[in-house]
């Protein structure tokens, strides 16, 4: 089966943050759009902004490899170079992590690049990044 692209639809409390944020910061093309919701093209599958009433951020964490990972989080798995790119382009825009970009699992079965941002409503955005795409499931 090949892989197909998914949909996720999530809650932002203003869309012209969420358009400067995921459009121009991440430079996800920009799809359909409403005065309520605004689908991009994110690398490559479908993430849709939807206008919602602020909430309180996510509190809950689950410990990986040492740090505190936000649940829920949703992100992409990128090739190194592009991640690479992407970590620099968000520390040149001061861009706050959650988790700065780091090597999780160094030399065991699945090791990775990681990076965890939020975006201005709040959402957790994991980003990373294996040597070799067969690692993604390695156990």
């Amino acid at each position: 089966m090949s892989l197909r692209p998914f949909h996720l639809a999530f809650p932002v409390h203003d869309l012209g943050s969420a358009r400067e944020f995921y459009g121009t910061l991440l430079g996800c093309p920009e799809g359909r759009s409403s005065d309520k919701w605004i689908d991009f093209d994110f690398f490559g599958h479908q993430i849709v902004a939807h206008l919602a009433p602020p909430r309180m951020p996510d509190a809950a964490v689950n410990h990986v490899d040492g740090h505190g990972v936000p649940v829920p989080h949703f992100g992409v798995v990128l090739t190194l170079e592009d991640f690479d790119s992407l970590a620099a382009r968000l520390r040149a825009a001061e861009v706050p992590f959650e988790i700065e970009p780091y090597t999780r699992f160094q030399g065991e079965p699945g090791e990775q690049s990681t990076m965890f941002l939020r975006d201005p409503s709040g959402n957790a955005i994991e980003m990373k990044a294996f040597a070799t795409l067969d690692s993604l499931f390695a156990t």
